[in-house]
């Protein structure tokens, strides 16, 4: 017993972290990824290109990415938080200046090989600078308004940036994935109630400064029916297709709303929708389900982190996941207004995919060293 835990020490750390790595984890997301390049072959009318291709390249690329990423330490992210922070409000400043304008917004910066979406990095880096800044404050002080004043306008710059773009709903989404950081945190219920009272008070004000499309959106979400050849088509396109789909689907390559191109954007927003109609109600369940097992996962190592630096990046980034899924199927069902947020590992799209890698990539790590400490104030 004695020469094997001799053994073990003197192994190479890398082969350490590759044993402590959450092999689950990456197996759930390969899983996932799988059914992203069958949904995306499809939705390329059974051809590999021009989607599924591409998508399982950006795969490989992200889980090596992925790989490295869990085996930096993570002293070094903590580190490397406030630099991207900063790095991420640089980036949505330049797309509020001169970003790739495109469905009516600025919201890209046009790198030749690829369109890069600032606001995928930010939600990611916004994690890392709240668990940065939470794991200096004490527990028993989190509550107090001198505490939460930095952690709100943390939250708050790069929502205002995403806002002015126009993309309200991922604006929404950094808002919401902040303010549950703040809960994690334990932020009392108090704050949160006056927030939400304040937001009521605020939406008639909101309302007045949205754009036409944007009311069309919340008007469409009330009443699809209202504009089923407009504003509605999209929606209403979605709810037939995943009705037509039934308990067992039409078969992979049969979904006919699809294949004969009534289902808008089937390869991004609207994949999950592809997907249930194809393979019906229990391949839409099974699905979900792998996303709930990584939200599990995420949980689970979350919990099991020693530190509040590693046990935030864990649940922050869990629950940033849990908010993509959330809102993608809620929209193509209708119980939420389209917003245009893709199926993270499904949907096609660059930047959604390797931000996706990066952010499993950080709970990975989190994970290995979930033991480490290192000095709260440096």
């Amino acid at each position: 017993m004695s020469s094997r835990l001799l053994s073990l020490h003197n192994e190479p750390d890398w082969l350490q972290k590759v044993k402590a790595l959450n092999w689950g984890l990456v197996l759930l997301i390969i899983s996932v990824a799988s059914i992203g390049f069958l949904a995306l072959y499809s939705a390329g009318g059974g051809h590999i290109e021009p989607f599924a291709g591409k998508h399982a390249m950006r795969f490989g690329v992200g889980f090596v990415g992925m790989m490295i990423t869990a085996m930096i330490s993570i002293r070094y992210w903590r580190a490397l938080a406030w630099p991207l922070y900063g790095l991420g409000l640089l980036m949505l400043l330049y797309v509020d200046i001169r970003g790739h304008i495109g469905m009516g917004a600025q919201r890209w910066i046009n790198l030749g090989f690829i369109q890069l979406q600032p606001s995928e990095f930010m939600k990611i880096v916004l994690v890392l600078a709240l668990a940065a800044y939470y794991e200096r404050v004490d527990s028993a002080n989190v509550s107090r308004l001198r505490n939460l004043i930095p952690a709100a306008l943390i939250i708050l710059f790069p929502v205002g940036l995403v806002v002015t773009q126009p993309d309200l709903g991922t604006g929404m989404q950094l808002m919401l994935l902040g303010t549950s950081i703040l809960f994690l945190a334990g932020v009392s219920w108090w704050w949160f109630a006056g927030g939400a009272a304040l937001v009521a008070a605020a939406l008639p004000l909101a309302w007045t400064m949205m754009y036409e499309y944007q009311r069309n959106r919340v008007r469409i979400f009330l009443n699809p029916e209202s504009d089923p050849l407009g504003t509605g088509y999209h929606v209403s396109q979605a709810k037939i297709a995943m009705g037509s789909g039934g308990l067992n689907g039409k078969g992979f390559l049969q979904g006919t709303q699809a294949r004969l191109n009534f289902l808008p954007e089937k390869e991004t927003d609207f994949v999950f929708t592809l997907w249930t109609e194809e393979w019906g109600l229990i391949g839409g369940v099974a699905l979900l389900g792998l996303f709930m097992m990584i939200f599990l996962y995420g949980l689970l190592i979350a919990l099991r982190c020693r530190y509040p630096f590693q046990r935030l990046v864990a649940m922050g980034l869990t629950m940033n996941m849990a908010l993509y899924v959330f809102i993608n199927s809620g929209m193509v069902m209708g119980l939420l207004p389209v917003v245009g947020v893709p199926m993270p590992l499904v949907s096609h799209g660059g930047t959604a995919m390797l931000a996706s890698m990066f952010a499993f990539g950080l709970i990975l790590s989190a994970s290995i060293h979930r033991d480490t400490k290192f000095n709260r104030y440096i």
